[in-house]
């Protein structure tokens, strides 16, 4: 291999570039249009890619809609697992992961994507599928540690998590779709706080 063939980039690395243009623009215009006025010939302009090359890696818009929402689930599950590790207490780190969740979902270019669009073009159990990594399992880890260390009481975790994940979720959809998305996000955390307090062992 010569000097100047070392320093080109491989055809993975090519690759990899491309699809992450794609992403970038189309989560951009996804965010600040909505799924059903971008189209993918704004997509690939952005990018500054061929529409030869946005097909070579994804089927279709909505494939590309996928890539774009879990790239969201990723951000805000690190938002989370952050919160979450900032505290000593694995149960105020359960607490703080919620706060984080619902204070990410406050930002209206993630609303927009993972709350408004995403259930109509990738449907709730393609939804939920992608959703089980990023937020269901690591929901589940922290009840799971909250019962070993004696935070609260051994039980089923699993319809513990779904039942948890669905009021956040719809949580977030209330404060949202408020008149003060802040003041609400407050309110919902303050009766979630009441909820999972009831489930301590003091």
């Amino acid at each position: 291999m010569t000097p100047v063939e070392a320093g080109r980039p491989t055809q993975r690395e090519r690759s990899e570039a491309t699809v992450a243009r794609l992403v970038t623009a189309a989560r951009r215009l996804f965010a600040s249009h909505g799924y059903e006025a971008t189209s993918l010939d704004d997509v690939v302009g952005a990018a500054g890619v061929t529409k030869g090359a946005l097909y070579h890696h994804y089927s279709g818009k909505q494939a590309l809609f996928r890539s774009v929402f879990e790239q969201e689930q990723r951000q805000i599950a690190e938002a989370v697992r952050d919160a979450y590790g900032r505290e000593a207490d694995p149960w105020k780190g359960f607490y703080a992961g919620c706060r984080a969740f619902l204070e990410a979902s406050l930002d209206p270019e993630v609303q927009r994507i993972t709350l408004r669009d995403a259930p109509a073009v990738l449907g709730w159990e393609l939804m939920r599928e992608i959703e089980e990594d990023y937020s269901m399992a690591p929901l589940e880890r922290g009840l799971e540690i909250a019962i070993t260390s004696g935070r609260i009481a051994p039980r089923p975790v699993r319809p513990l998590a779904h039942l948890l994940f669905g009021a956040i979720c719809e949580g977030a959809m209330v404060a949202t779709r408020s008149d003060d998305p802040r003041r609400a996000t407050e309110d919902v955390l303050r009766e979630l706080y009441r909820l999972l307090d009831d489930m301590t062992l003091g």
